[in-house]
């Protein structure tokens, strides 16, 4: 399940570069072109969900994937110890521009609260 014009969709297939930092068959992660930390990675299922929701009403497993693969990012990128936050934006008004929903892993500094 894909979406012609999905900018996730289409790094997936292979038709837009990203640096691959993880995969499984069915998660990919890459770092984001616009780092907010020292590690920013994105984890995203490779179907195309809208948001979180969606994701969440497939009901097959596959947020406990992308959750699964998110930490072992954190892991493999030697945030996992220290803390790292693990964000899903869902909707406009709360931050999300590439409707494929995906995971920030963000680490490798000092986090405050509130976020935004």
């Amino acid at each position: 399940m894909s979406e012609a014009d999905c900018l996730f969709c289409r790094i997936v297939a292979g038709e837009i570069p990203a640096e691959i930092v993880y995969e499984t068959d069915r998660t990919l992660a890459f770092r984001d072109v616009n780092p907010q930390a020292p590690t920013h990675v994105l984890v995203i299922p490779r179907d195309h969900y809208r948001d979180a929701a969606a994701l969440a009403a497939a009901d097959h497993g596959l947020a406990d994937e992308v959750i699964k693969a998110a930490h072992a990012v954190a892991q493999r990128e030697g945030v996992a110890e220290a803390g790292y936050r693990l964000v899903f934006n869902t909707g406009p008004e709360a931050g999300q521009t590439v409707f494929h929903v995906h995971g920030h892993v963000i680490g490798g500094r000092s986090l405050r609260w509130p976020p935004g």
